[in-house]
């Protein structure tokens, strides 16, 4: 008995070794893992968007040869006084369309937040739909209304569409979807316990508009301002079919690389468009360190009581809303379906037939179609399993930081600007990645770096709301890495890789601007063409390609929600 038992704990302890020493290589073979997947995607964040960004910088210090010139082409760019002028039409666009769309959205949120009217989901619909069409849409519909040969051309009293009143009216309705998401939910994350007080206390409706909704929402209004300049700053699409002489940054970014072959004095003026974005992001940080929770654990719903005259009125003024963003859309819809415009307006398929299919245009269609798929799969993948390496796993905490800024730097960096640095850096000869320029896959890696931060942060916030516990315990039990991913993370992150997915796929479907510069005729996408058709002067073919995006767009959404609904009932049984 004694010999059994003297015998047998060595062979413990020799099992115990083997044991430890087992989990310790496993543990370093992981860590290696771990850190040749954090080189990998750290690395593809520099070569995809820093390098391409540090290009144009250099560029700008250059002259054509390459030869170093200091601040020649910026001094060179300001002394010309029409180029000078494209940046205070810039502001002043950009600051018009602001004004405007920011109360009118805040306004449309209240309407739908604070009133009791009917038709609130119809409204919400009809609201979000301009995110599913091309910014040049809006151009392109407005000059049937009130262009040359608009149907309501006598109501500008002479004022002509091609020029600033174009580009805001269009950028208004490309805009107002984007501020009223982000007002609604800063509206909709106010204590309605705070009302009830101060109704108690007699406080006038004025009074409780003004010391508690707006202080409320100060930050979703900021913030929404932000993207609004923002984006109408670097709009290339619109300016282009309805800006007439009336030029911008964006434009002269477009004629100095592609009409002049300019690429120095180009670079410039794609810093020039870089500058507001770099403002908005910090303004945007500021912010954000500063924004306090208004909602405690305690908190309560704000719920609308009926009240006739106010309800009535939001009503009025969200269908006078949703009349314009309508008559936009039903415009290009209605001008894809007509034969000549003005002279014949009878109901026929030609634009679709002869100007796209036998015109060969359809092949451009089927290119994005393509493209967006690939987006779509493609940064889904990218996105999530990046996102994943870098908050679920431990090590190389320097490197994580750097990844970290990577991912939200796109958020700042225009589609032009990306779309140019693209040009300089991939078409270098001497770049052994040159073989990617004026492919499908250059096309869908600027998209995906393009529209990375939005995803990156949607994909942050669903693995934070796992415990980190999955992974410890994986890690104790030998359960490889990518069997947690696939058997844990991903079944219950469904719902926002979904999301991510369907975010890629309706932005590669209607993006223009970082794609203008980087397609070859035979990897032409559908919003590209559309630009080219107009500026033939074939607006009807132009309207049917429009349709047609936006019809795959809202057949995407509809496909999302019915996978959505299937999916989630099969794996996000346990929530319920």
């Amino acid at each position: 008995m004694s010999n059994s038992g003297g015998l047998a704990l060595p062979t413990n302890s020799v099992d115990g070794h083997q044991t430890a020493d087992s989990s310790r290589r496993y543990a370093q073979a992981t860590d290696r893992w771990v850190q040749f997947l954090l080189l990998l995607i750290c690395g593809g964040l520099v070569i995809f968007l820093l390098f391409p960004v540090a290009v144009i910088l250099l560029k700008s210090f250059q002259d054509k040869d390459g030869a170093f010139v200091g601040l020649q082409q910026f001094t060179t760019y300001f002394a010309s006084k029409s180029l000078r002028s494209s940046i205070l039409h810039t502001l002043f666009v950009a600051t018009a369309v602001t004004l405007l769309v920011i109360p009118t959205a805040f306004m449309f949120a209240y309407g739908l937040m604070r009133s009791c009217m009917p038709g609130k989901a119809v409204f919400r619909t009809i609201a979000l739909i301009p995110i599913l069409a091309p910014s040049l849409l809006a151009g392109i519909s407005l000059v049937q209304w009130f262009g040359n040969q608009g149907i309501l051309k006598e109501w500008l009293g002479g004022i002509s569409i091609y020029g600033p009143l174009g580009i805001i009216l269009s950028e208004f309705y490309g805009v107002f979807p984007h501020a009223l998401m982000i007002l609604l939910t800063a509206l909709s994350l106010v204590d309605g316990r705070l009302y009830e007080v101060a109704s108690s206390l007699g406080t006038s409706r004025w009074r409780r508009f003004i010391t508690i909704t707006l202080p409320g929402a100060k930050y979703g209004l900021i913030s929404a301002a932000l993207v609004v300049f923002t984006y109408t700053f670097n709009d290339f699409g619109v300016p282009k079919v309805i800006g007439g002489n009336f030029n911008v940054l964006a434009i002269d970014v477009y004629q100095l690389a592609i009409g002049q072959q300019d690429f120095n004095k180009s670079a410039v003026v794609s810093l020039l468009l870089l500058t507001p974005a770099l403002f908005a992001f910090a303004i945007d940080l500021r912010i954000r360190s500063k924004l306090k929770a208004h909602m405690s654990v305690r908190a309560q719903t704000f719920v609308p009581k009926k009240r006739l005259l106010f309800d009535t009125v939001m009503f009025m003024y969200c269908s006078v809303i949703a009349i314009y963003l309508v008559a936009v859309l039903g415009m290009a819809i209605y001008s894809s379906f007509i034969k000549l415009w003005p002279y014949n307006l009878t109901m026929s398929f030609d634009h679709y037939k002869y100007g796209l299919v036998e015109g060969g245009i359809l092949e451009a269609y089927f290119n994005s179609l393509k493209m967006a798929t690939m987006v779509a799969i493609g940064g889904v993948a990218t996105v999530f399993i990046s996102a994943y390496i870098t908050e679920k796993t431990k090590g190389s905490e320097s490197l994580r930081s750097l990844i970290r800024l990577l991912a939200v730097l796109p958020m700042g960096v225009p589609g032009l600007v990306l779309g140019l640095g693209y040009i300089f850096f991939f078409n270098h000869p001497q770049n052994p990645l040159n073989m990617l320029y004026h492919t499908m896959s250059i096309l869908v890696i600027s998209t995906i770096i393009h529209y990375y931060t939005s995803s990156h942060l949607t994909a942050v916030t669903a693995l934070k709301s796992i415990d980190n516990e999955f992974e410890a315990v994986s890690a104790s039990l030998k359960v490889p890495l990518y069997k947690t991913f696939f058997r844990v993370t991903v079944p219950v992150c469904l719902p926002a890789i979904l999301d991510i997915a369907r975010y890629f796929f309706v932005n590669a479907m209607t993006t223009v601007s970082a794609v203008v510069f980087l397609y070859s005729p035979d990897t032409n996408l559908a919003a590209v063409a559309i630009l080219d058709l107009e500026e033939a002067g074939d607006v009807g073919p132009a309207a049917a390609m429009a349709s047609l995006i936006v019809l795959t767009s809202v057949l995407v959404c509809l496909l999302y929600a019915l996978l959505t609904r299937v999916l989630l009932k099969r794996t996000q049984a346990w929530r319920h």
